[in-house]
């Protein structure tokens, strides 16, 4: 899915939920750490917001980031060192499990902000050799070996020696 197809369906869906929650433009922005300005345009549909931005948004909203992304496979989104292509989701906004195709590019390491105490990542690297993991903790994970940890404080990916991709599962598991 083209970039300049999805920013709408991202703005549409982020003002409807904003406005279903009561919440104001800037108790959105500074709950998700962005600027009101940079909520406004997203929300408009005239700036396509980074995996980053749209990862504080959904954490911010507690919310799944292929919801964000209209669950729509094929939607494309990126940041310094990665790009990721939603494949496919499943369940409900509580029960999700969202699977990624990650592409990690060599010579810088994406910190991903934490999702919640019940999120859990599944990671298979299929290509190359990765570096994932909870921040402090993260671990080698090479070509067919894999990878699983709650994302609940800040984690990192990153390519070793070369580019690498990987399947991504992220599950969220209802609180009991």
């Amino acid at each position: 899915m083209d970039p300049d197809e999805l920013a709408p369906l991202v703005g549409d869906r982020l003002r409807a939920v904003r406005a279903d929650r009561g919440l104001s433009l800037n108790a959105l922005a500074a709950a998700a750490g962005i600027g009101k300005g940079s909520l406004s345009e997203i929300e408009r549909g005239s700036r396509n917001p980074n995996l980053s931005t749209l990862y504080a948004l959904a954490n911010a909203l507690d919310l799944p980031l292929a919801w964000l992304l209209a669950e729509r496979p094929g939607a494309e989104v990126g940041a310094p060192g990665i790009e990721t292509v939603l494949l496919g989701t499943t369940g409900s906004v509580d029960d999700a499990v969202e699977v990624y195709m990650l592409r990690l590019t060599p010579g810088t390491v994406h910190r991903s902000s934490a999702h919640g105490p019940h999120v859990v990542e599944h990671l298979v690297v299929t290509r190359g050799v990765a570096r994932v993991g909870r921040s402090g903790g993260e671990v080698m994970v090479k070509t067919g070996e894999h990878y699983d940890w709650v994302s609940d404080t800040e984690h990192t990916y990153e390519a070793v020696g070369g580019p690498a991709e990987a399947v991504l599962v992220m599950r969220r598991v209802p609180a009991s």
